[in-house]
């Protein structure tokens, strides 16, 4: 009888267990594809200071396919008919700096109370559905700058990791030591939540109706986690890729450490170690011989000085986008057939608009997942007919192939933004 092979398939012998690489007579997983639907991937940039929006913004007369490209956006010239940037969608939020958490929500942490899901994040909802599918549901990164975007449904933000700790995660195999060590920690916990669930129906008694309607979501919570717990146990034993690539460091410069982060990235879907990835990136006294702070070149007042600095940055935080497009395009899709780009959708973005704190009009690009892509997408921008840039969430979250009406503050799915 012939043994089912699939990429998970180990060669043990002598106590040795060795992955075998993804081939293409392997099936694909199990768990990879329901329903026979594509697998897909998502991947969210992002800064905590805005962009510079003259020189990132299209002209809004030339809506549609032909456009001009703006300064910032120059580098993605040559995958023009793969993105879409999009004018005039924002959360309809304002309070400056507390606005960059909004960027995958549309809620500020100080509102998440008011909302069925707190202030989840796309990418984190994103997490939930791929569960155990991938080692890792998500991977939140971070380039000289914290990433303050990703939040689980009870209000925790997520802590991001640097390019020498994403490299571990992807390909260091942790000693045994290590492991039993996690063994004993999601044992415990499992135990915690034993006690919290047994509890439960003891403490529902006592309450009113609406506390226990609101009690009946924090136990959603902890079954979520619990079933989280259980599906990390096989991961402990499967063996990670192989790569002869050398353990990265952070670099000086902010150019060279993002490159390094995206073919980390691109790494990490091609051996579909994750699914979901955010990063949030900053910039590095000295970064193109400028001299000062990201946050003080965003108070630019208009000076030139200050606005050529936030250009040559966020121009390099498209390019770096660019070249993950590049890497993904280059890479077979051996779950799905063509590229790793064809089934990726990349959204570059930022919950503040503006370094002065406008929250208003929010840089959004998105480009890749076999969404219908290439244009200047200008939607209204008078008072009572803006539209909530959760839409654009919503339609990214019903194309990753989640079954769901709505998201965070979204009213419908993006008017005009379609895929295939």
């Amino acid at each position: 009888m012939r043994t089912s092979l699939t990429r998970r398939t180990v060669l043990r012998a002598g106590g040795v267990a060795i992955a075998l690489p993804m081939m293409e007579s392997f099936p694909p997983l199990a768990d990879a594809a329901v329903g026979g639907q594509p697998v897909k991937r998502m991947v969210c940039l992002s800064n905590n200071y805005g962009v510079y929006q003259k020189a990132f913004f299209p002209d809004p007369d030339q809506a549609g396919a032909v456009y001009d490209l703006p300064p910032t956006l120059q580098p993605l010239e040559k995958h023009r008919r793969d993105f879409t940037v999009f004018s005039n969608l924002d959360h309809q939020l304002t309070g400056g700096h507390a606005c960059v958490p909004t960027f995958l929500n549309g809620i500020r942490p100080d509102m998440a109370s008011s909302f069925p899901e707190g202030n989840i994040s796309m990418d984190q909802k994103a997490a939930e559905f791929v569960g155990a599918a991938t080692r890792y549901p998500s991977l939140t990164l971070k380039v000289k700058e914290n990433n303050q975007t990703s939040f689980t449904r009870t209000g925790v933000q997520v802590p991001a990791i640097d390019v020498t700790a994403m490299y571990r995660k992807l390909f260091l195999e942790p000693s045994a030591r290590a492991k039993r060590s996690e063994r004993r920690r999601l044992k415990l916990h499992g135990s915690i939540l034993d006690a919290v669930l047994a509890k439960a129906k003891e403490v529902n008694r006592e309450l009113g109706k609406r506390d226990q309607r609101k009690f009946a979501e924090y136990l959603d919570a902890v079954r979520g986690l619990e079933k989280k717990i259980g599906q990390q146990h096989p991961w402990l034993d499967r063996p990670k890729p192989k790569t002869e690539r050398p353990e990265p460091r952070p670099t000086r410069q902010t150019a060279d450490e993002m490159k390094i982060m995206m073919e980390l990235m691109a790494l990490a879907i091609e051996t579909d170690s994750t699914r979901v990835m955010t990063l949030s990136s900053g910039f590095a006294n000295g970064d193109f011989g400028l001299q000062g702070g990201y946050h003080g070149f965003s108070h630019h007042g208009e000076l030139l000085e200050k606005t050529e600095a936030l250009k040559l940055i966020e121009r390099n935080q498209i390019a770096q986008m660019a070249y993950l497009i590049d890497l993904l395009q280059a890479k077979e899709d051996s779950l799905n057939g063509g590229t790793l780009f064809d089934h990726t959708m990349i959204l570059f973005g930022c919950g503040m608009a503006t370094g002065t704190h406008s929250c208003k009009n929010m840089p959004l690009v998105l480009a890749g997942g076999g969404f219908r892509l290439g244009k200047n997408h200008v939607l209204p921008a008078q008072k009572g007919q803006r539209v909530k840039a959760c839409n654009l969430l919503l339609s990214m979250l019903l194309n990753f192939g989640l079954e769901v009406d709505r998201f965070g503050t979204s009213t419908a799915t993006l008017t005009g933004l379609e895929w295939t």
